[in-house]
């Protein structure tokens, strides 16, 4: 017979407990999986822009599905507000919970969140959600908005289904607003299909161990995952860290940095993060609700206590107390403009980081390229006459250092987790372009111990007229280096016309501007900050580098102190001029 484990009054065996846990994690991978297999959008099966999740009748997350980390929050938050607003006793069987109000789940209208509750003999048990991203929801296409009313449709707490029955009537004022309809209810019907299939297997638990056992168990998981939480908070010396940084701009007021400013205080097993001094709210549409802004905290409190701990509930973060009043940039109130707002959150994580630096300094990780750098061409196809919206998908850019390792080059940023750049082959046949060229970009990686990561050359080239504007950031703040390490080179955008011109920008923001067929346009992401001194680099890996063409001759001497000759297509390493270039550079420092 199994031991049994006392969880809170209650009685369930360690065996039961353990298959529900690996359970709740195996039916949120088949969410996905299903969501991926049937959605239409390539920003959905190709990038995977969504999260899907259970989560316990009072809405706490049971288990997400990894997806985007700054969904962490997202969902469980919006299912608390849908509890909210209709009470447990007018949620039925067969109802479908929707919204994308982006004070609630923090982010921006594209994202719908459908909610299936789960009863279980007459007892709601939990939930089964998906959230996920819609290439159009109507609204505005280029510029910057100044408000949410200029972004898209807004649904408020709504049932898309009362008791098993859709309401046609929200369905139709759904396809009215966004400008292909048959992909947005294709997606739509992707996302139900993901979250009944939840149903059916957490209904396939409770008729097997009872509701009583699936509660105790899941009780368990958060007991568990909070005292493994509490255990790495108490290796962090206790003290008060702080760190700041900023955004370029909010595309409104050109050149006004946006200021980032946190306050991390450790004290026994328990973290407080407080961003109370972030930036206010901005007029332009860089900002994102509460939910973002918590996400922010605990996602890097959860890369510094137990990141690879499943499933991702919310035991795990209750040893954390986050302060942040409404009204920041990442705490937004209504109206602010929300269109693009993962891009703050990612560099409030990375200043998270910069501040508990110098307490465990192997936790943290020097800063990233921040920024998802996508520019998405639009128009109408003459030859078809229909509208075309080109999903490029993210070019990938370099990952800080970190304190024993290189940072990862061509990776998605810290907002996107698991998604990913398209395939060159099914992004040209889905829209009118070409790639020109997908490479590294050379000495984009902060000089370091441990070098940071590689940004990428993205340049594409259009086959037909079209519009572009982008919004990139951090190309004034660069990503930062840690103990010793150099920053990395930051992210550039520029449009090349057909003629040989080349257009550069001040900055990342590029108000509406039409390229015609022929022209291209360049996108450069940012590396990784390094970590630790450059003068400490292996003479050998520098060397490395350099034949793999991730560091340059020039760099190689001036950042590492490291002297390669040249012969042709050889490098070879002069081991005494760089000990003497090593030692004059040291003392110099």
């Amino acid at each position: 017979m199994n031991p049994s484990l006392q969880t809170a009054g209650a009685t369930v065996d360690a065996f039961t407990a353990e298959v529900i846990r690996s359970a709740v994690v195996a039916i949120t991978g088949e969410m996905k999986t299903n969501l991926m297999r049937t959605a239409y959008h390539t920003i959905i099966y190709e990038a995977e822009d969504f999260t899907v999740g259970l989560f316990d009748s009072q809405g706490n997350t049971i288990s997400i599905g990894l997806g985007l980390p700054m969904f962490i929050r997202g969902l469980s938050d919006a299912i608390k507000a849908k509890i909210a607003f209709w009470g447990t006793e007018n949620i039925e069987p067969g109802d479908i919970l929707l919204t994308n109000d982006s004070y609630t789940m923090g982010s921006h209208l594209n994202h719908m969140i459908f909610t299936l509750p789960i009863f279980n003999d007459g007892e709601l048990v939990a939930f089964s959600s998906s959230m996920a991203h819609w290439q159009d929801v109507g609204g505005q296409l280029g510029g910057v908005t100044r408000d949410i009313f200029s972004e898209g449709l807004q649904l408020p707490f709504v049932k898309i289904f009362r008791a098993g029955k859709e309401n046609p009537e929200l369905t139709a004022i759904i396809r009215a607003n966004v400008r292909v309809p048959e992909r947005a209810m294709g997606d739509m019907r992707a996302q139900l299909a993901s979250i009944r299939t939840g149903e059916r297997r957490v209904l396939q638990l409770l008729k097997r161990y009872g509701n009583q056992a699936f509660k105790d168990s899941i009780r368990l998981v958060y007991e568990q995952s909070e005292k493994l939480a509490r255990a790495s908070v108490e290796k962090i010396p206790d003290g008060i860290y702080e760190a700041d940084s900023f955004m370029d701009d909010d595309g409104v007021n050109l050149g006004k940095h946006i200021p980032i400013k946190v306050r991390v205080e450790v004290g026994g097993d328990k973290m407080t993060i407080d961003l109370s001094g972030v930036s206010p709210q901005v007029a332009g549409f860089y900002n994102s609700g509460i939910t973002a802004g918590r996400s922010a905290a605990e996602v890097v409190f959860k890369c510094v206590t137990a990141p690879l701990l499943l499933p991702i509930n919310d035991g795990s973060f209750r040893p954390l107390n986050i302060i942040l009043p409404p009204g920041r940039v990442v705490s937004a109130v209504k109206p602010a403009p929300v269109r693009v707002w993962m891009t703050v959150p990612m560099t409030v994580c990375d200043t998270i980081f910069r501040a508990l630096a110098p307490a465990c300094p192997e936790r943290t990780i020097a800063g990233h390229y921040a920024d998802l750098c996508t520019v998405n061409p639009h128009g109408f196809d003459a030859q078809t006459g229909r509208f075309f919206w080109s999903h490029i998908g993210h070019p990938g850019g370099g990952w800080g250092a970190k304190h024993d390792q290189d940072g990862m080059s061509a990776t998605v940023c810290l907002n996107d987790g698991d998604t990913h750049n398209s395939p060159v082959e099914a992004t040209e046949a889905k829209s009118p372009i070409i790639i020109e060229r997908r490479a590294l970009r050379q000495d984009s990686g902060g000089p370091g111990k441990f070098r940071g990561g590689l940004g990428v050359a993205n340049e594409v080239r259009m086959r037909r007229t079209a519009t572009i504007h982008a919004h990139v950031e951090r190309t004034i703040c660069a990503p930062w280096g840690l103990h010793g390490g150099k920053e990395a080179l930051a992210n550039r955008i520029s449009i090349r016309r057909n003629t040989g011109e080349i257009e550069d920008f001040p900055t990342g923001k590029i108000k509406p501007t039409e390229i015609d067929a022929g022209d291209s346009f360049l996108i450069e992401t940012a590396g990784g900050g390094g970590f630790w001194s450059p003068l400490e680099r292996d003479a050998a890996r520098v060397l490395a580098d350099v034949r793999a063409g991730y560091v340059s001759l020039e760099s190689a001497r001036r950042d590492y102190g490291v002297v390669i000759k040249q012969n042709g297509r050889s490098f070879e390493l002069d081991a005494d001029a760089t000990a003497e270039l090593r030692r004059n550079d040291e003392q110099r420092r």
